[in-house]
């Protein structure tokens, strides 16, 4: 099953504990804002949506 990491930048304090958690590496730091950049090897654990202070990180089914 393949998943979609959005991240709503308006909400992304750049906090990386999005970044920090992701098992897969799945985020990085782009410009001061968290960014999904290995979107394939996302497991759909949801790990970075439950740590996101500021609810920015949402995961779908593809």
């Amino acid at each position: 099953m393949a998943y979609k990491i959005t991240v709503d930048k308006d909400k992304c304090d750049a906090c990386e504990s999005c970044v920090d958690i992701c098992p897969a590496e799945v985020l990085e730091m782009v410009d001061g804002k968290a960014e999904p950049v290995n979107m394939d090897e996302c497991m759909g654990c949801e790990s970075c949506v439950e740590t996101c202070p500021n609810e920015a990180i949402t995961l779908t089914d593809e």
